[in-house]
Order: structure tokens, then C-alpha cells, then sequence
């Protein structure tokens, strides 16, 4: 490591132990903040907006219990009568509010319910709908130990798993920004795959190393990670005192954060930023350090792999020096896979893309948008016609049930 980003390490070290009093006193509010989240994200957000609407509990291999919610029409529509199901898995830093956070015209969570979808919305471990540990606390530290791998190899699995037995129907699954990356790692494993019909992916990332994102790109060269996990940091909660303080300090000289969402995802074209105030009453969730640091090793190494603990360490968690990659041509050829994608995405960059392609046996039907950034397929006010209207007739041209 370079003078200079030794120097910035020590005083960036210097920073974080002073923010740990911080953070630890946070915990309260933060417990008291989580406890508003009670009633669950049917009460709070989508039955409001007149859409019937039932929570569930998933528990997973490493005793995770995850919060899963079930939605039907605005209309009415008897489950009985109801598509098939599709599971929602949202991004880095969210969790499955993020399908509902415009209007119903506008919301694909809103807009696959009232086209007769059943819709599953999946929230991954960590995130404030889902219900902690069979038997660890937030506080533990072994609670946070865990990254996208365990969120593809457990959460994911067992969230189709659940949709598969409730329903008997192979699972559409559609996943935006980081639940691409799991959506994919996932589909390589035959025992998951099988249960899944089809798969919509909104900025698809298996690859970073040509992401041009300036404020990850400056954390990653900064080591912030790895210095958070030296000084005991593993919850990552940016709205957390010490959260607050880390971004402030980032956007000091650092990265002009004048616009903070174009130097974390792009420029967005069509993002409606009227309505970041009501957005940020849900947004960010939770997640941890270690995952984003997993996260940090893909750009760094341009991979596709397991978390790299390190050549020992790697040799006791996988019994090899390195760690093993998800081998994309695993994922069946007859897997119908459907993919949006935009040439503003600075994290889902079109470079990078094209090496997801070709290491898949199959062709997916590609959707590409120029004009759009990484959060226009989420929040963009045109995203239904640009968007989801495209990926609905995927799924339409599959049927009422998809099988491989």
C-alpha cells in the first residue's frame, strides 16, 4: 500500500473508532426505529394503496428468518385465479419496498399484481422486514458475518423454495442491481434452479471490474471495508450517526457529492427526485460490512466467486487457495432469462455485460435502453412503458407456466 493510502487508512481508522461509541449508542434508537416496522410491510405501504396483501416467514438453512409478503389485485382477483408466481428480490441497500415505492401505474410490484401475477416480494436477511436470528442478536457479531454468498446460496433458495411448495408452480423470478448477482449465483445450483420458471433481470451484474461508479470506486481504493471490519464494524446502516459521518467524509475533497446518487449509480435520466424525501422514509436498509466488501472484491479482482477470506483461510472454508467462482454455462440453456440494461449504469456497465453473456449457454432476450442509468429501471416515471411493458411480454410468451 502506497504512503499516501496508508496515510488515509490510519486517519480514516482514527475516524471510524471514534464513530464506534457512536454506532453503539445508535443501537437503541435504532432498536426503537425497527419497532415502527412492526405491523410489516403489507400494513405500512402496500395494502394502504387498496392491495390485498399477506406476510410470511421463511427460515433459512443458518437460521435466518427471512420476511416475505404475498400480494394480489387491486381488483379483487380470487388466488384461485391468480398467474404464476413471481418473486421479487430488490438491490444492494434495500429490500422488497422498493417495488412499491412510486405509484400503483408506476410500481412493477402494483403493475404485476393488477395484471394477475401472484407476487412474491422477497426481503433478504438484515434488511428491517425480515426477523433476525433463531438464536443470535443483531449486536452479535456473528450476525453480520455473511455476504451476497450466503444471500444466493440460503436466502434466495429458500425463498423460492417457499413460493414453490406454497403455490406447486415453478417460481418467475425478477431481480434488480445486487439481486442479479444472487439470482445468477443461485441459478448455477440445480437443486434451486429447478424450481424456477423463468428469470427478468434489471441491471444484471456477475462482473464489476469496468463499473465506472466514482464514489465505490474512491471507497474501494480508500480499503474502507477492509478497515471497518479491523476496527469492529460489521452492520453497515448509512442512517446511523456514524453512517452519516462516513458519507460526509467521503464527499470531503474526496468525490464531489453534489449529486450523490449519479456518483454512486450514473446519471439517471428519468429518476422522479420530487420524491427522494418519501423514498429515503424506507431506503437504505441495513446490510453488512462484509458484503459490501465481497462486493469490493469483484471490482478489485474482476470475478465472479465466492468470498475470498484469504489463501488459509480459503483453504479451511473451501479447501482450495482460492476461492471457488459460480460457473455461469451451469445455468440450464433452456432457462428462459430476460435482461434489461442501460448505457448511463455506472455498476451494471455494458462491458462487463457482454462477459455475463458469454459465458451463458443460452441467449437471453436483451432490453437496452441508452438514455437510462441504474435507478431508472427501478424509479424511473417512465419505466412501464420503457421497461416493464417489454419484460411483461416476456412472460406472457412463456404461458401461464414456464417449463425446461
Amino acid at each position: 500500500m502506497e504512503l499516501s493510502a496508508a496515510l488515509k487508512v490510519a486517519l480514516l481508522s482514527s475516524l471510524l473508532l471514534s464513530a464506534v461509541k457512536s454506532a453503539e449508542d445508535f443501537n437503541d434508537t435504532l432498536n426503537l426505529r425497527q419497532k415502527s416496522h412492526v405491523a410489516g410491510l403489507c400494513a405500512q405501504l402496500i395494502e394502504p394503496a387498496g392491495f390485498p396483501c399477506s406476510e410470511h416467514n421463511a427460515q433459512t438453512k443458518d437460521g435466518f428468518v427471512l420476511g416475505l409478503q404475498r400480494v394480489s389485485s387491486s381488483s379483487g382477483i380470487l388466488r384461485r385465479q391468480m398467474g404464476p408466481p413471481v418473486l421479487l428480490i430488490h438491490g444492494l441497500f434495500m429490500a422488497g419496498d422498493a417495488w412499491f415505492l412510486d405509484t400503483p401505474n408506476q410500481s412493477l410490484g402494483f403493475i404485476l399484481a393488477n395484471r394477475g401475477f401472484d407476487v412474491w416480494v422477497g426481503n433478504v436477511r438484515g434488511t428491517r422486514w425480515c426477523h433476525g436470528h433463531i438464536s443470535l442478536s443483531e449486536k452479535d457479531k456473528k450476525f453480520w458475518d455473511w455476504s451476497w454468498q450466503e444471500y444466493a446460496l440460503y436466502d434466495l433458495q429458500e425463498m423460492i423454495r417457499y413460493v414453490y411448495t406454497v403455490t406447486n408452480s415453478r417460481v418467475f423470478v425478477i431481480g434488480y442491481s445486487q439481486g442479479t448477482i444472487i439470482s445468477l449465483a443461485a441459478f448455477t445450483e440445480p437443486d434451486t434452479v429447478q424450481m424456477v420458471g423463468a428469470a427478468a433481470l434489471l441491471c444484471p451484474i456477475t462482473y464489476l471490474n469496468h463499473m465506472t461508479a466514482r464514489l465505490p470506486l474512491r471507497l474501494v481504493k480508500m480499503h474502507l471495508t477492509q478497515v471497518l471490519l479491523a476496527v469492529g464494524i460489521h452492520e453497515l446502516n448509512f442512517k446511523s450517526d456514524w453512517g452519516t459521518r462516513i458519507m460526509e467524509m467521503m464527499c470531503d475533497r474526496h468525490v464531489d457529492c453534489g449529486d450523490l446518487l449519479s456518483s454512486i449509480t450514473g446519471k439517471n435520466c428519468c429518476f422522479n427526485s420530487s420524491r427522494i424525501d418519501f423514498y429515503l422514509e424506507y431506503e437504505p436498509h441495513p446490510s453488512s460490512t462484509k458484503n459490501l466488501n465481497h462486493l469490493f472484491q469483484m471490482i478489485r479482482k474482476g470475478t465472479f466467486a465466492k468470498y475470498d477470506y484469504g489463501f488459509w483461510k480459503n483453504l479451511k472454508h473451501y479447501g482450495q487457495l482460492k476461492p471457488p467462482k459460480f460457473d455461469l454455462s451451469q445455468i440450464p440453456s433452456s432457462l428462459p432469462l430476460w435482461m434489461g440494461y442501460g448505457g448511463n449504469d455506472a455498476l451494471a456497465d455494458v462491458t462487463d455485460l457482454q462477459h455475463t453473456l458469454k459465458e451463458l449457454q443460452s441467449k437471453p432476450d436483451l432490453l437496452y435502453l441508452e438514455n437510462y442509468g441504474h435507478l431508472d429501471f427501478l424509479l424511473s416515471t417512465r419505466a412501464k412503458e420503457d421497461v416493464y411493458d417489454k419484460m411483461l411480454a416476456f412472460f406472457d410468451s412463456l404461458g401461464t407456466h414456464s417449463s425446461y
